[in-house]
C-alpha cells in the first residue's frame, strides 16, 4: 500500500503542477474565438482541403464489412496495413511507407501512447461505437490542438459518437448482436442520456468472442496444394465507455473512462516447410485503463483548450514450452503508466490571422519482471508555435514544435542522453478561381519520432544512445469539389497528391561480432516517392440513392542505406507498387446494398528484391445487404453480410493467412 501512495502521490504532484502553470498561462491572455465541436475540428478560417485528409463516417462507415478501425483503414489511399491473420490478428497502420511508428493515433482527441514499443494495435478498436475514422497526411489543418497533434508524419484520428438526444429526447438506446463465422459472438449496448439542458451521459459497452479457426489453403515444398486450420487464434474481450458532455457558454467540456479487457492466442507464423510441426500455443492477456477530460472555452478573441489524461496498461505474456515445444519458456509482465496534460491557446489578431501556443507535458514508466530490467521513467515535454493567414483564395499555415525528453533508469548512469529537438511545418492552399472549387495544395514537414523503450533498454539488445529516427516529407496536391443540382450524378470530390519522403537514421537490428547477440543502431535511409488519388462521387436517380468511392496508390519506396549493397535501391518490404480500393453503395426505401473491393499488389517480404521473397498480388470482395424496419416508433435493422466473396487465399503479412469466405448477420435494435 506504501508504493501505491508514493506512486499516486507523485502522479498528483506532476498533474498539479501541470495544470497551474496552464491556468496561469491563460490568466494572462485575451479573449475569444472560432467553436470546436469535440475532436472532429470544423473551422471555415481554414478548410479541411488545406492538408490532405481522408474521412470515413456516419452510415458510410458503418455499412462496411468491418470488424475494427483496422479494417476500415484499408480503404484510404496511400495506407498500408500489416494483418497477422483473422481477428485477434495484431494490426498496425502504416502511412505513406514511414513506418508504423510515425504515426499518431488519436482517440477523441488525445494520442494513445505505448512507450514501449510505439505500435498501437488497432484491431482493438470497434467500429461500434464510432462515429467518423480520418487519415491526415503530416498534421491537422487546425492551429488550435495539443502540442503532440504536431509531432507525428501522419495522424489517424477515431472520433467517437456524441449522444443522440435532445430536449424532447431524453434518452436513446440501442442493441446489437453480431454472429457470424468462426464461432464469432459481439453483442452490445449503447446508452444515452439527456441528465440535464447542458449535460449528457452516454455508456457503450461490447463484448467479443471468436474461435478464430479457419481454414486455409497452402503450398507445401515439392508443389502441391493442401489445406490446414488456423488455430489458437480465440478471443475473448470486454470493452466500456462512460462519457459525459457538458455544454458551457461559450464553450464545451467532455470526460470519458474507458477499459478494455482480453484474453487472445497468437497463433503465430505458419512454417511451410514443415506444416503442422510448429503448434503455436502463446497466449496474451491485456487490461487498458483510460480517463481523460477536455475544455474549450472562448472568450471574445481568444480560446483556450485544456487536455489531460491518465492511462494504466497492463500486458501478460505466455510461450510455454510444455504446449509448444520449439520455443522457449516466456512469462513476461509489463505495467505501463502514463500521465499527460496540456493546454492550448489561440488568440485572432485580425479576421485573417491568428496564433496558436500549445504545451504539453507527458510522463511514462514502464515496469516489469525481466532479468536485469531497466525500468525506465521518460518525461517529455513538447511545446508548439502554430500562426494560419488567409487572403482571398490563399491560406497558409505554419508551426515550429520543439521537444524536451529526459529519461531516467534505476541502473546508474543507464538512461538516454536528454534529447532536444526544433521540428518545423509549412502549409499552404491557393484557390485560384472563387467560382470553382478547386485548390492547389502543398506542405513540407520535418519531425522525427523518439527511440522507444524497447529500442533503448530492452535487456542485452537496446543502445541508449539511438538518435531519434526523422522523416523528411514533400507534398503537392489538387482537391476539386462541384455539387450538381440537376442530372445522375449530384456530387463529385476528386483529390490527388504526389509526395516525396526520406525517411533517416532508421532504427533496426543488426548483429555485433556475436551473431546470437544483437543491438539496436541508427543505420539506414528510405526514400518514398508516390501518388495517391481518391474520387467520391453521389448519384440520384428518382428514389434510388448511389455514391461510389475509389482510391489508386502508386509508391516506389527504395532503401538507399548502402550503395555497396547488392539489393540497393529495392522496393522495402511490404510495400506494393500499387495499390487501391472501390466501394460502392446504393439505398432505395428501406434498403442499403454495399460492395467494397480491395487490391494489393505484387511485394516483396524482405529487402532483397528476389524471387524468394516475392510476395503474389491479392485482392477481396465484400458485400453487405441491410433493411430498415419501423416497429412503433423504434428501429429495428437486420444486416446480412458475406467477406471475402470470391474465397481468396491470401496472406498480408507472409505465413499469416488470412481468413477465406466467410459471414455475419447483425441486428441494431433502436429505442
Amino acid at each position: 500500500m506504501t508504493t501505491l501512495t508514493r506512486s499516486l502521490s507523485r502522479w498528483a504532484m506532476v498533474a498539479l503542477a501541470l495544470l497551474s502553470c496552464s491556468m496561469g498561462w491563460a490568466q494572462r491572455q485575451a479573449d475569444s474565438l472560432h467553436f470546436i465541436e469535440g475532436v472532429v475540428v470544423r473551422e471555415r478560417f481554414v478548410s479541411k482541403d488545406v492538408i490532405p485528409t481522408q474521412t470515413l463516417s456516419g452510415r458510410e462507415l458503418q455499412r462496411l464489412s468491418a470488424v475494427s478501425v483496422a479494417d476500415a483503414l484499408r480503404y484510404f489511399a496511400g495506407v498500408q496495413i500489416k494483418d497477422y491473420g483473422g481477428i485477434g490478428g495484431l494490426k498496425t497502420v502504416n502511412i505513406r511507407s514511414m513506418g508504423s511508428q510515425h504515426v499518431g493515433v488519436f482517440y477523441d482527441g488525445l494520442q494513445l501512447g505505448n512507450a514501449q514499443n510505439g505500435q498501437i494495435d488497432l484491431g482493438r478498436f470497434s467500429l461500434d461505437n464510432m462515429e467518423s475514422v480520418s487519415i491526415y497526411n503530416g498534421q491537422r489543418s487546425t492551429i488550435l490542438q495539443p502540442a503532440k497533434s504536431f509531432a507525428s508524419a501522419a495522424a489517424l484520428y477515431m472520433t467517437t459518437r456524441r449522444p443522440d438526444v435532445s430536449a424532447t429526447k431524453r434518452d436513446h438506446l440501442k442493441a446489437s448482436l453480431k454472429v457470424g463465422s468462426f464461432s464469432t459472438i459481439n453483442p452490445s449496448l449503447l446508452w444515452e442520456r439527456r441528465l440535464s439542458p447542458s449535460l449528457d451521459l452516454s455508456i457503450s459497452s461490447e463484448y467479443l468472442y471468436t474461435s478464430g479457426r479457419y481454414s486455409f489453403s497452402y503450398k507445401k515444398k515439392n508443389g502441391y496444394d493442401t489445406t490446414s486450420i488456423r488455430h489458437n487464434g480465440d478471443v475473448r474481450s470486454l470493452r466500456f465507455e462512460a462519457g459525459l458532455f457538458g455544454r458551457i457558454d461559450e464553450g464545451e467540456w467532455r470526460a470519458k473512462a474507458y477499459l478494455y479487457r482480453s484474453e487472445r492466442g497468437y497463433p503465430g507464423a505458419f512454417v511451410r516447410e514443415e506444416p503442422g510441426k510448429f503448434k503455436h500455443e502463446d497466449r496474451q492477456w491485456d487490461t487498458d485503463l483510460m480517463a481523460q477530460g477536455s475544455l474549450r472555452k472562448s472568450f471574445g478573441r481568444y480560446t483556450l483548450l485544456l487536455n489531460g489524461k491518465f492511462a494504466y496498461d497492463y500486458l501478460h505474456y505466455l510461450s510455454d514450452p510444455r504446449l509448444d515445444v520449439t520455443t522457449m519458456y516466456v512469462n513476461n509482465h509489463y505495467y505501463q503508466q502514463e500521465a499527460y496534460l496540456s493546454s492550448a491557446h489561440q488568440l485572432a489578431l485580425t479576421d485573417s490571422w491568428r496564433l496558436a501556443l500549445s504545451s504539453d507535458l507527458q510522463y511514462n514508466t514502464l515496469s516489469a519482471d525481466l532479468y536485469a530490467f531497466a525500468y525506465p521513467t521518460r518525461l517529455t515535454a513538447l511545446t508548439a508555435l502554430a500562426s494560419d493567414f488567409t487572403y482571398r483564395g490563399l491560406k497558409a499555415q505554419a508551426s515550429l514544435l520543439h521537444t524536451y525528453v529526459h529519461d531516467w533508469t534505476k541502473a546508474k548512469d543507464g538512461q538516454a542522453p536528454e534529447k532536444s529537438e526544433w521540428t518545423p511545418t509549412f502549409i499552404l492552399s491557393y484557390k485560384p478561381w472563387s467560382q470553382h472549387e478547386l485548390s492547389v495544395r502543398g506542405f513540407y514537414k520535418r519531425i522525427f519520432r523518439m527511440p522507444t523503450f524497447n529500442d533503448l533498454y530492452y535487456t542485452f539488445i537496446g543502445n541508449k544512445y539511438l538518435r531519434p529516427e526523422y522523416t523528411t516529407q514533400y507534398d503537392l496536391g489538387l482537391v476539386y469539389t462541384k455539387p450538381f443540382s440537376r442530372g445522375v450524378l449530384r456530387s463529385l470530390e476528386v483529390q490527388v497528391d504526389g509526395y516525396l519522403n526520406y525517411v533517416d537514421d532508421k532504427i533496426i537490428a543488426m548483429p555485433t561480432s556475436n551473431q546470437f547477440q544483437w543491438t539496436m543502431v541508427n543505420l539506414g535511409h528510405v526514400r518514398i516517392r508516390g501518388i495517391d488519388l481518391a474520387l467520391e462521387a453521389g448519384w440520384r436517380l428518382g428514389t434510388l440513392r448511389a455514391s461510389t468511392r475509389l482510391t489508386y496508390t502508386y509508391q516506389r519506396a527504395q532503401d538507399l542505406t548502402d550503395p555497396s549493397d547488392t539489393y540497393y535501391g529495392g522496393q522495402i518490404p511490404y510495400i506494393p507498387w500499387h495499390s487501391g480500393s472501390a466501394i460502392v453503395s446504393l439505398a432505395w426505401g428501406g434498403w442499403d446494398l454495399n460492395y467494397s473491393f480491395i487490391y494489393t499488389g505484387e511485394r516483396y517480404d524482405a529487402s532483397a528484391n528476389i524471387r524468394e521473397n516475392y510476395t503474389r498480388p491479392w485482392y477481396t470482395s465484400d458485400l453487405s445487404l441491410s433493411r430498415l424496419f419501423t416497429l412503433k416508433k423504434h428501429s429495428l435493422r437486420l444486416t446480412a453480410e458475406v467477406n471475402n466473396l470470391l474465397n481468396q487465399q491470401y496472406e498480408v503479412v507472409r505465413s499469416y493467412p488470412m481468413p477465406g469466405i466467410n459471414t455475419k448477420l447483425k441486428i441494431d435494435y433502436t429505442l
